[in-house]
């Protein structure tokens, strides 16, 4: 990209290059904004092809397939690189020129991309084949590849996957098991959903999971509820129990008064008949 900035005076070059850089910390997260950073560096360096990608890019990130295919070939007119081709591929596939895509996956030029430009392109039209319901195809046009790729390379995990699925679309469940297990292996960056593709042919339902987590979770609080109920009706009958006893106290207290009273009778008695004496 140095390079290609240096045909700018080095104010202008400096502005575009920061503009790009916008673009790639952007891309993934804010692609409206990364869009108004790659646009003003087009109008800043429109013959420059690392602002025509850039704008290309953020095109295809937001699904303008038209636009992002238009600034594509710029870069390829402008550069001479072929790089783009597999994106180029699939946006006309995404325009529903299915014919045109296999033509232009096919060329000449197309043969010479570099291996992880290769693997981008069979996954691209093996994702054709499965639009055209050719499920075959789809399966043969990675079998290749699939088995002579580095398991090391950035690339393995989405070939990987992608011969996984296309296996799974033809019907071959158990291959297409084993080559989502391959690619949970390769996939340290975790760029796919392998693991959770290979759970669901393993018959794991996380859904259930939490539901049965949910329910364990409710017959606990049941049970805590339930306890702190016994424990309040334990503290009922504490209560009756010591009302009860005090009750009995009251008793003891009045047959205690009239035994007394009983006691003061005979002595008026005597004292009585003293008196008739």
């Amino acid at each position: 990209m140095k390079s290609q900035l240096r045909t700018l005076s080095k104010e202008n070059a400096e502005g575009v290059a920061q503009h790009l850089v916008m673009v790639s910390e952007l891309l993934d997260v804010e692609p409206e904004a990364a869009l108004a950073h790659a646009e003003t560096a087009v109008r800043r360096a429109g013959r420059v092809p690392a602002a025509r990608e850039a704008l290309g890019l953020v095109a295809y990130r937001l699904g303008d397939w038209a636009r992002a295919l238009g600034e594509f070939r710029t870069v390829r007119r402008l550069s001479g690189s072929n790089h783009l081709i597999p994106l180029m591929v699939d946006c006309e596939r995404a325009l529903g020129r299915h014919d045109k895509a296999l033509e232009l996956a096919q060329s000449p030029e197309a043969e010479g991309l570099a291996i992880d430009d290769k693997v981008e392109l069979a996954i691209v039209v093996s994702g054709i084949r499965r639009d055209l319901g050719q499920l075959d195809a789809a399966v043969a046009g990675l079998s290749d590849i699939v088995k002579r790729i580095n398991p090391n390379r950035p690339s393995a995990a989405r070939i990987y996957y992608a011969y996984a699925d296309a296996q799974l679309a033809a019907g071959h469940v158990d291959v297409a098991r084993d080559w989502f297990s391959r690619a949970v292996d390769a996939d340290h960056e975790l760029t796919t959903d392998a693991a959770e593709r290979l759970d669901e042919l393993d018959g794991v339902d996380l859904t259930d999971l939490l539901e049965d987590d949910d329910e364990v979770s409710g017959d606990v609080v049941e049970d805590v509820d339930s306890d702190e109920d016994d424990s309040d009706e334990d503290d009922s009958d504490e209560d009756d129990s010591d009302e009860d006893d005090s009750d009995e106290d009251d008793s003891d207290e009045d047959d205690s008064d009239e035994d007394d009273s009983d006691e003061d009778d005979p002595d008026e008695d005597e004292l009585t008949s003293g008196n008739d004496h």
